[in-house]
């Protein structure tokens, strides 16, 4: 039999709704989120905290108890010849409008633009004239 963790659970009266972290507590909570495959909102999650107060511990504590410092970090970029980059996208052919309106009895319309499919409509008003 393998054993576990200890499950910890904190009981809160009503004078106190929030949870009082000490400053062990907050780093070791930081030093969780920096290990792999951890992230801060899964943390966050198995922790019952969020993860905009884990980004501000992680800022809080940066450079202490092997908390590395937040710097930016770039991706490499690697520029490519303008023979090898795709074509720009053609222009959208300009809508000229074009709404077929078709009133049907019982006051029902459709309208459909130009470009319906023939058949697709033929379809459609043959069950809306079933229906009648």
């Amino acid at each position: 039999m393998t054993q576990s963790a200890p499950l910890v659970m904190e009981i809160l009266d009503e004078a106190s709704r929030r949870r009082r972290w000490s400053e062990e507590e907050k780093l070791r909570v930081v030093a969780e989120t920096m290990k792999p495959g951890m992230s801060v909102s899964l943390v966050a999650r198995r922790r019952g905290v969020s993860a905009s107060q884990l980004f501000r511990w992680r800022r809080q504590f940066a450079g202490e108890a092997g908390i590395p410092e937040q710097t930016p970090v770039f991706a490499p970029v690697q520029l490519l010849s303008d023979s090898l980059a795709s074509p720009p996208a053609s222009e959208p052919e300009p809508w000229h409008g074009g709404i077929i309106e078709i009133r049907l009895g019982g006051g029902r319309v459709v309208r459909v633009d130009r470009h319906v499919d023939a058949e697709a409509l033929r379809r459609v008003l043959g069950v809306l004239e079933e229906g009648r």
